[in-house]
């Protein structure tokens, strides 16, 4: 037979022994062509190779088509004291101490009732998922030796970084001190830093220039609209957004009121501009040792953030001129993602060597009934009042989804995983309905998919790298 033939050949030189045993496969391959009913097709290989070199283990859809598993970490049957939140919650204990009871839900006491209920789901995604298990432990490391994460967000970003200081407890201590000092501005700096006395030191491969007590393994920084009051009043009078605003009062373009000279309201915002974060993000030890760049906005582009584009005349079921924001928002945004792709590609021309990436996070709104719920919901629950700018938040996150889904941001991906989160309104903080609580499950999702989502999906942007050790 011919294969048997080709056996028998004694090749000398590796060359020759590639020949051979491709001459091996086409052999094979033609015989169970011409044997097999079900005849094999060329096309079949490419199917295998493809799979092979399939590196997307999960995608964020994937992720948020799961569903929420009641499975308890403790035995207790209720909570008498706020410690016992930690237990409950699965967690050693917080390095963060900012609002400490309140980002665990226990400072109002008459809330206790939903323990342990509240902490004893877990997010289960779809079964095309293949994601290891959240291990706090394993994200300290792999952030030490492969870049940690830089938060940019409102005060549901501080949520996120509160819950990541207990999902990475005793591996981390935090700063600053809020309980030596509580007047600290809620705006400064929040760090996260490799614990000196963590176990975990002698396993870690510390970067060149690593340091223990300066290097942050995981910052916060609060950064409501992505780019400050100068950037966006300088957006609004500019050629780039022509500035075709809808009131309803006139339908003459002619009597359309002109621009205002500043684009904002009497709300309080906090920002800051990508030209003053980009360069802490790309910085290297052992000032910075970033490899992702987490962002979320949209809870504070409203009407009275942004006063500039409110339309009272069109009244609440039009969320008193929201369309205007939105227009503005889509072009803010394109010029935000330009500002920062600018950033990393002039990076890494200048011969930067750290993977960098960003990921948006899909905006998670609030819910209008949160305290009368005590369990995860089957749906989101369809909004009946026009609060805040809540019910636009999908239009929001779908304008930011859009413009990131083309190939001009190779480096910055939005995260549709909100999901989660609105199927959990029992997950709120104790005092509204906005904020969430660390332990519940929807924060600690969040950790777990972008850590996914960095180590395994972008991370392996070649096809032929091998997957990450479990």
């Amino acid at each position: 037979m011919v294969v048997s033939g080709l056996l028998n050949i004694r090749p000398r030189s590796l060359p020759t022994k590639i020949v051979l045993f491709g001459l091996i496969i086409a052999c094979a391959i033609t015989l169970y062509t011409f044997s097999s009913p079900n005849s094999f097709r060329i096309s079949d290989w490419s199917s295998i190779f493809s799979q092979q070199r399939q590196h997307s283990f999960c995608t964020p859809e994937q992720w948020s088509s799961g569903r929420w598993v009641y499975s308890p970490t403790s035995d207790l049957e209720n909570l008498t004291r706020p410690e016992q939140a930690l237990s409950l919650a699965g967690f050693e204990g917080c390095a963060a101490d900012r609002e400490y009871h309140w980002h665990l839900g226990t400072d109002h006491e008459e809330e206790w009732g939903r323990f342990p209920n509240v902490s004893s789901y877990r997010w289960v995604p779809s079964s095309q998922c293949n994601v290891r298990p959240l291990n706090g432990a394993a994200m300290v490391k792999d952030m030490v030796e492969n870049g940690g994460w830089l938060l940019l967000g409102d005060s549901i970003t501080e949520n996120h970084f509160f819950s990541l200081s207990c999902l990475l407890y005793p591996h981390v201590r935090a700063t600053p001190n809020y309980t030596e000092n509580p007047f600290f501005d809620r705006a400064w700096q929040q760090n996260l830093y490799l614990s000196p006395s963590s176990p975990l030191i002698p396993e870690i491969d510390l970067p060149e220039g690593f340091s223990i007590e300066n290097t942050p393994l995981v910052s916060f920084r609060r950064v409501d609209l992505l780019l400050n009051q100068a950037d966006l009043n300088e957006l609004y009078h500019s050629s780039a957004f022509p500035g075709e605003l809808t009131h309803s009062a006139s339908q003459d373009p002619s009597s359309q009121p002109t621009k205002a000279e500043s684009v904002f309201g009497d709300d309080q915002v906090w920002s800051l501009s990508p030209s003053e974060y980009m360069p802490t993000f790309l910085d290297s030890p052992p000032d910075a040792n970033y490899g992702t760049l987490v962002v979320s906005t949209a809870g504070h582009w409203t009407t009275s953030t942004l006063g500039a584009f409110r339309d009272d005349d069109a009244g609440e079921d039009a969320g008193y001129g929201i369309q205007n924001i939105l227009a503005f928002f889509k072009v803010a945004m394109r010029t935000w993602a330009g500002q920062v792709q600018d950033a990393i590609t002039e990076y890494h021309i200048n011969g930067g060597k750290r993977p960098k990436q960003v990921v948006v996070r899909a905006y998670l709104p609030g819910h209008e009934n949160c305290h009368n719920i005590f369990e995860p919901t089957e749906s989101i629950t369809p909004w009946v009042f026009k609060w805040y700018n809540w019910p636009w938040i999908q239009d929001f996150n779908t304008e930011f989804q859009e413009l990131l889904s083309s190939s001009e941001f190779p480096d910055i991906h939005f995260l549709p995983i909100e999901r989660p989160g609105r199927l959990r309104p029992d997950a709120h903080a104790s005092g509204d309905c906005l904020h969430l609580m660390s332990g519940a499950g929807v924060l600690e999702g969040w950790s777990h998919y972008i850590w996914h989502f960095v180590t395994r999906e972008v991370r392996q942007k070649d096809p032929m790298t091998p997957p990450s050790p479990p």
